[in-house]
């Protein structure tokens, strides 16, 4: 690390540090993780699109990177920051190091930043805008204040497919899922293919009658990057559907089912970024720790019908998930398929499959 490099905020403040990823500028919202493992799976998540990772775990990339642990195609976060990286890392899986990665993929980062410091100052302020570069601060800040905001950018009609494609199942066959991709993480369709079910991905542009088109069994609003707000057309589309076929949402699908049956939403100060997040299943009592990383929550009380808060999160109260009383429908805000962190919550899928088997029942 010889390279020195510079992370500035919108705010003026600026973060020095050496060049540990692609030697290119990068912008987008500042946001932390507090996950201590997991970060090419957190790289890799379409979720993080458009943002900038603070890892607040102080060294990084000790187990390097592999062909298997990621959540898609490609590199999504827009950068990455760390405290310490490690640039010999030593693993039985590894294939090579985190800075050859990111290299490969044209991603900027930053070590040997304060990240304590930084993550502080999030947690106080908000996220903000920032930008990774080896060019002046200066010049840097100017830059980034000509550019869109996070919440502007449609950042769904970016990481989504262009094309259906299927995904086989990988036990005996009980049936098919259809999934709206905004932001797919692959390790749903991997639980999906463990639990004998084919997956079916169309695009978020997809009407309803085009996923109806495929016969699927039950369908899944996958999470993904972004403002719900900007997703009107995706609305209507989980309007139609959840009357006609079992339908989970999970985080981006959990806040479109949520304005879909008339509730809001808003952004957080500093969103649910990490592994470490406790949930209360309010229909159980069990609390749950749970992989998060959504910068927007729904406020339920603009909900109507029969639908309920079925989840809520016991560090700031927020919603956390939604049950209907009568239709086939569950959603959570965080991330049931981990990827990384705690499995806690693979339960829900069988309690959606549940749904999508006493549906075809009837």
């Amino acid at each position: 690390m010889t390279d020195r490099c510079y992370l500035v905020l919108e705010d003026g403040a600026v973060f020095t540090g050496a060049s540990a990823g692609a030697p290119r500028w990068g912008y987008g919202e500042v946001v932390f993780n507090t996950s201590m493992t997991g970060y090419q799976e957190i790289l890799t998540d379409p979720s993080y699109a458009g943002q900038i990772v603070v890892m607040t775990y102080p060294l990084i990339g000790n187990y390097g990177t592999n062909s298997a642990d990621t959540e898609s195609s490609r590199i999504q976060a827009a950068g990455l920051v760390m405290r310490e990286e490690c640039e010999e890392p030593s693993h039985w899986r590894g294939e090579r190091p985190l800075r050859e990665y990111l290299e490969a993929a044209g991603v900027p980062a930053i070590a040997a930043v304060d990240t304590r410091a930084l993550t502080r100052r999030l947690r106080s302020g908000g996220v903000r805008m920032g930008a990774i570069g080896v060019e002046e601060p200066d010049r840097m800040l100017a830059r980034l204040r000509d550019l869109p905001r996070y919440g502007d950018v449609d950042f769904v009609n970016q990481v989504s497919t262009l094309e259906a494609y299927d995904w086989p199942a990988t036990s005996e066959v009980r049936g098919t899922i259809g999934i709206i991709d905004t932001g797919l993480k692959l390790n749903i369709v991997r639980a999906l293919a463990e639990r004998g079910y084919c997956s079916v991905i169309l695009p978020s542009s997809a009407t309803a009658a085009q996923m109806l088109e495929r016969a699927p069994d039950g369908v899944i609003l996958s999470p993904g990057p972004g403002d719900p707000a900007l997703l009107n057309a995706l609305v209507g589309t989980a309007s139609e559907l959840v009357r006609r076929v079992p339908v989970m949402g999970i985080c981006l699908g959990h806040q479109v089912l949520g304005r879909a049956f008339g509730a809001k939403t808003y952004k957080l100060k500093f969103g649910h970024h990490g592994g470490n997040h406790p949930v209360k299943d309010l229909a159980t009592g069990a609390v749950h720790i749970t992989t998060q990383n959504h910068g927007y929550a729904l406020d339920p009380e603009g909900l109507r019908g029969a639908v309920e808060v079925s989840h809520v999160n016991l560090n700031d109260g927020t919603c956390e998930g939604l049950r209907h009383r009568e239709l086939p429908m569950l959603s959570i805000q965080y991330h049931s398929e981990a990827g990384p962190g705690p499995r806690d919550s693979m339960y829900l899928f069988d309690r959606f499959l549940e749904y999508v088997i006493d549906s075809r029942r009837h």
